[in-house]
């Protein structure tokens, strides 16, 4: 049933509970994390680190090849179908990784996560079918406000439930990702018109065939490079935040749970109540580089903080990262058809976690290193991450002088 398009507006709270409920999930699972590798492993911290590196590396490798089918798929059958999917196999996913006796086990877990994880790619596609391109970048940073949100209360439950046991919070997940999934069910109605579908091609179901059809939008490599170093600061976050306070700070499970909450509403105010605002006042572009500069500026402070208190004072600038995606993603949708908004979310996506094979598994590997050292350095990865940023706000300035922004 497709959508009508006095209603279209209606379905935007639903895919917002969506992604909240979707990242809660995530968002439970990661500060037993480690606790879950070093049992099955027998490792500690430091050597533990990096094998979640190459777990993450599994995830991301999987969501580097299927984002993109997936985001073509969306073209052509519709949104919804392909939500409802991707709910369905992570709620069975997280009971696979709750229950994994070995690591060979939850290694699947996380492959079979990677192919089914399109649930935000998928989302902003709906945002692109259902409001103006003059609108949207607000309504992208909604969405990521909505996946902020999760993070906020998934952490907290996720140390609390660790406290029964590492395996908990991930049964805990699946409850939450079934009911997410019936709530899709029930109420989610496809906004993707059947006379604006097109066939579904495998040629263009890639990373490589969706930059090859981004090639006529104007500064789009510039832009997509700019994505790629905002990704780096972006990845080194859960990656690694987890390790580096536990070595850092000597922080249990509820004192992680409880700060990634903390970072999970500074990246909620600045997505739901900042995006829009600053877009409309500065523009996209230079929305964007704020966004970068604050957030190099943060991590570098994550890195450096001696106390826990000096941390938390850099959390405000680290999350105005969150005004950079939404404002180059608002600036690409509004260059492609209607038909075509799956396969750039899902090119997006596909670009996204190429990064995400490569950062978790590098700053994982370098967080064991510096932490070896005589003179333990476990804030290593932030600095990395921030020299990162810097390196996309430079970017993104010449661009606009290229461009003419």
């Amino acid at each position: 049933m497709t959508i009508d398009p006095e209603s279209k507006k209606r379905v935007l709270p639903i895919i917002a509970m969506a992604l909240f409920i979707d990242s809660m999930g995530i968002g439970i699972i990661i500060p037993v994390a480690p606790q879950l590798v070093m049992q099955l492993s027998g490792l500690g911290l430091a050597e533990a680190a990096s094998i979640a590196g190459w777990l993450t590396l599994t995830y991301a490798s999987m969501q580097f090849l299927f984002s993109p089918i997936l985001g073509n798929l969306s073209d052509r059958f519709g949104r919804r179908p392909i939500i409802l999917a991707s709910l369905a196999a992570l709620a069975v996913d997280y009971v696979l990784m709750g229950w994994a006796p070995t690591l060979a086990w939850l290694f699947l877990g996380r492959l079979v996560a990677g192919i089914a994880g399109a649930t935000f790619a998928t989302a902003n596609a709906v945002v692109a079918d259902v409001i103006p391109a003059e609108k949207r970048a607000k309504y992208f940073g909604l969405n990521g406000a909505a996946w902020g949100m999760g993070f906020i209360v998934g952490p907290i439950i996720g140390g609390l439930l660790g406290a029964y046991g590492s395996r908990v919070p991930f049964f805990a997940a699946a409850i939450f990702t079934a009911i997410n999934f019936l709530i899709a069910f029930l109420v989610l109605r496809e906004t993707l018109p059947l006379d604006k579908r097109r066939e579904f091609s495998l040629r263009r179901a890639n990373v490589l065939g969706a930059l090859r059809s981004m090639r006529v939008i104007p500064g789009a490599a510039i832009l997509l490079l700019v994505l790629f170093m905002y990704q780096i600061g972006h990845d080194t976050l859960p990656s690694t935040f987890t390790w580096m306070t536990m070595a850092k700070f000597d922080w249990t499970e509820r004192e992680v749970g409880l700060s990634l909450a903390a970072l999970g509403l500074g990246t909620a105010v600045v997505q739901g109540g900042l995006v829009g605002r600053m877009s409309k006042q500065f523009g996209e572009y230079r929305t964007a580089l704020i966004g970068l500069v604050g957030g190099a500026i943060g991590f570098l402070g994550y890195a450096y903080a001696p106390t826990p208190g000096w941390f938390f004072a850099s959390v405000p600038l680290a999350c105005l990262i969150g005004l950079t995606m939404p404002s180059i993603r608002a600036i690409l949708s509004r260059a492609v058809p209607a038909n075509a908004q799956g396969e750039l979310q899902g090119a997006i996506a596909g670009i996204v976690s190429f990064t995400a094979i490569l950062v978790p598994w590098s700053m994982t590997h370098l967080f064991t290193f510096a932490t070896a050292r005589p003179d333990p350095t476990p804030g290593a990865p932030f600095f990395a991450a921030a020299l990162a940023l810097i390196v996309g706000a430079t970017l993104l300035a010449r661009s606009r002088i290229r461009l003419g922004q």
